[in-house]
C-alpha cells in the first residue's frame, strides 16, 4: 500500500506543478531567493517561462504566478486585460520584442507605469518607423493619434447587442407584469362569477 500511495504522489505531482502552465511556456516552482526582483516569500512561487517561444500573443496564464519571462518573442503588443489578473506578480521580463507603438501599446504602458517605471523605461518602439527606437516611456499622446478615433466596428457591435439584450429583457418584465395583472383580474371575475352563480341555484330550486 505504502508503494502504491508513493507511486501514486509522484504521478500526481508533476501535474499540480504544472496545473495552469500554457503551451508552450514551461512552468516551475521556485525557492525563496535574496534577490529583491524575485522575491519569494510563499512557498511554491510559481515561475512562468515562455521566453525565447516565437509568441506573437500572450498565452492564458496561471493567477498566482509570481514571476513570467516573455522577452526574446515577437509580440507587438499586449491585449488589454490580458495581465490584470496577475495580482502575485513580482518580476517581469518584456524586452527583445518587436513592439508596435499605436493606440494598442497603450494598455501595456499604463501597466507598467503602475507595475515597474524600470521595466517599462526598458522597452522601446520596433515600429511605426516614425517611432522607432523611442522609449515607451516616451511617447506623447500626439504619437498615438490612432487612439482619438470613434471606436472599432466591433465595439459598436457590442454595444447595440448590449442594446438589444437589454431591450429585449425591459420588454420581457413588462410582458411578465401584464400577464400577472391579467391573470389576478381573470381569477377575480371568475371568482365573481361562482358567487353569482351560487345565488342563483336555490332562487332556481324555489321556482320549481
Amino acid at each position: 500500500m505504502e508503494l502504491l500511495a508513493v507511486l501514486g504522489w509522484a504521478l500526481l505531482l508533476p501535474a499540480a506543478l504544472g496545473q495552469g502552465c500554457p503551451p508552450p511556456c514551461s512552468c516551475r516552482s521556485l525557492s525563496p531567493s535574496p534577490s529583491p526582483s524575485l522575491s519569494l516569500p510563499e512557498p511554491g512561487a510559481l515561475l512562468v517561462d515562455c521566453s525565447s517561444r516565437g509568441l506573437r500573443s500572450v498565452p492564458p496564464l496561471p493567477r498566482r504566478a509570481r514571476g513570467l519571462l516573455l522577452h526574446n518573442n515577437s509580440l507587438a503588443s499586449i491585449p488589454a486585460g490580458t495581465l490584470d489578473s496577475l495580482r502575485h506578480l513580482r518580476h517581469l521580463q518584456l524586452g527583445d520584442n518587436p513592439w508596435h507603438c499605436d493606440c494598442r501599446i497603450l494598455y501595456l504602458r499604463l501597466w507598467l507605469q503602475d507595475f515597474s517605471a524600470p521595466a517599462l523605461a526598458q522597452l522601446r518602439c520596433a515600429s511605426p518607423a516614425h517611432l522607432r527606437s523611442k522609449a515607451l516611456a516616451q511617447l506623447a499622446g500626439s504619437d498615438l493619434g490612432a487612439c482619438s478615433r470613434p471606436p472599432p466596428p466591433l465595439c459598436l457591435q457590442f454595444f447595440w447587442r448590449d442594446l438589444i439584450l437589454i431591450a429585449g429583457a425591459v420588454i420581457t418584465l413588462l410582458l411578465a407584469a401584464w400577464a400577472l395583472k391579467f391573470s389576478k383580474k381573470l381569477v377575480c371575475q371568475l371568482a365573481l362569477g361562482g358567487r353569482r352563480l351560487r345565488r342563483s341555484i336555490p332562487k332556481s330550486r324555489k321556482a320549481q
